[in-house]
């Protein structure tokens, strides 16, 4: 048998509830008339469905076109890329034997050098920041200078989808199929770029399944089960626009302002009768150094530019920090200016960069270098008389480390005495 709690009892537990239901609650999710047009994009999408295909193809060719068009884009994208790989890593083998090591080093280095690893890299980086990923195909080569003929050649995000929607898996997402735990099996990937424009290449819905062991997929997972990337300027690209709308009107306006080089103007009524009264926006043009005689009762004067305003400089310093942020950049190396820094200042703002290209660089290792290495060596066993034989055993374990460029010192002998 049910006992009830006395009526009182009730009643004080259903005003308790009653209160924290009325205070529990987080401005943040109050929606009132003045934030109703800020957080009308809100959305619950899922991370695949928010980055669908039609929104990463026009955050592409958008990301694209600014950083085609934009100095400073262009500049802050080339920046992180040669910060972040710099000359190419390096690779260290860490076996027990020496000669296994001195072997794979050499050989690995001269196919590195061979195929153009570091600028692949490169390039990767910043296919990444535009484009959102980067996709590198495992391939061979017969006409590398070199024992191994691996290849690493790289296409663009566009190529990878699934033109034939009629025989999509279920768990495929545009272009990449994944098994029941999410691990992707399978790549497709177009056999002709969908923008090229030679005659009938954008055209063709050919393209080849590729087994997931050759492909790589570089891309930078913002929310769980995020399966495609989105460029890594995206939250910049407003930015970048007003920066250029913003430079091109103060130019405009100082043109403008130029381009009268003086006006003619009286303190008469308009309705004076004077017979040596001017036309309205008549044009008079004067000669240079060179003295002349106005009409009775009129003025010479000059239209003074205004532009640019003295805030147009500290505009561009806070819109280009703003941009820079989203990429961990410190606003001196996305401007290439330190005028305003001190020492101290100039390295702090560096510690968060470098220990962003840090985090970077062991990205690459675990998604890009480590899978080019085992491929290589699987490659490189195969060949009579190119590794010592320890290394051929099919036992054999290859433990290693890589090395990337250094960062230089704003001030070496600062940095040496302190």
């Amino acid at each position: 048998m049910i006992r009830r709690p006395p009526r009182s009892t009730q009643s004080r537990s259903s005003a308790a509830s009653d209160v924290y239901k009325r205070q529990a609650r987080y401005d943040a999710a109050v929606t009132t008339d003045e934030n109703r047009r800020h957080w009308a994009n809100a959305d619950g999408l899922s991370a695949d469905a928010a980055a669908s295909p039609e929104v990463r193809r026009l955050l592409r060719n958008r990301a694209r076109y600014e950083v085609a068009n934009n100095s400073y884009a262009k500049g802050i994208v080339l920046t992180l890329a040669n910060d972040v790989i710099g000359t190419g890593p390096r690779l260290q083998m860490l076996t027990e034997a020496p000669e296994v090591n001195q072997r794979i080093e050499r050989e690995f280095g001269r196919w590195a050098k061979a195929i153009g690893l570091a600028e692949k890299l490169r390039t990767m980086r910043m296919a990444r920041a535009t484009d959102g990923e980067a996709f590198a195909i495992l391939a061979s080569n017969p006409r590398l200078p070199v024992p191994v003929k691996l290849d690493v050649r790289l296409i663009e995000a566009d190529q990878v989808t699934t033109p034939d929607l009629s025989i999509l898996e279920p768990n495929a997402i545009d272009g990449i199929v994944f098994d029941e735990l999410g691990n992707p099996v399978e790549y497709h990937v177009l056999k002709v770029h969908p923008g090229d424009t030679r005659a009938g290449a954008g055209l063709g819905f050919d393209y080849d399944r590729l087994p997931a062991e050759s492909v790589i997929h570089y891309f930078r997972v913002d929310r769980p089960g995020q399966s495609r990337g989105i460029p890594d300027i995206t939250p910049a690209l407003p930015l970048f626009a007003q920066l250029r709308r913003y430079t091109l009107a103060v130019i405009a306006a100082a043109e403008t302002a130029a381009d009268f080089a003086a006006v003619l103007y009286s303190d008469a009524p308009p309705d004076s009768d004077d017979e040596q009264q001017p036309e309205p926006m008549d044009m008079i043009e004067l000669e240079q150094r060179m003295a002349t005689v106005l009409p009775n009762g009129w003025k010479l004067g000059q239209v003074q530019a205004e532009q640019p305003a003295t805030t147009y400089a500290e505009f561009k310093k806070e819109i280009l920090n703003e941009i820079a942020r989203c990429l961990n950049m410190p606003f001196n190396i996305a401007a290439a200016n330190s005028s305003a820094y001190n020492y101290a200042s100039g390295r702090m703002d560096h510690q968060t960069y470098f220990k962003s290209i840090r985090v970077e660089q062991e990205h690459l290792e675990d998604v890009v270098l480590d899978r080019i290495l085992a491929a290589w060596i699987s490659e490189a066993v195969l060949v009579e008389g190119l590794l010592p034989q320890p290394a051929r055993t099919r036992d054999a374990e290859f433990p290693h480390q890589w090395f990337w460029d250094g960062h230089e010192h704003v001030d070496p002998q600062k940095e040496a005495t302190a």
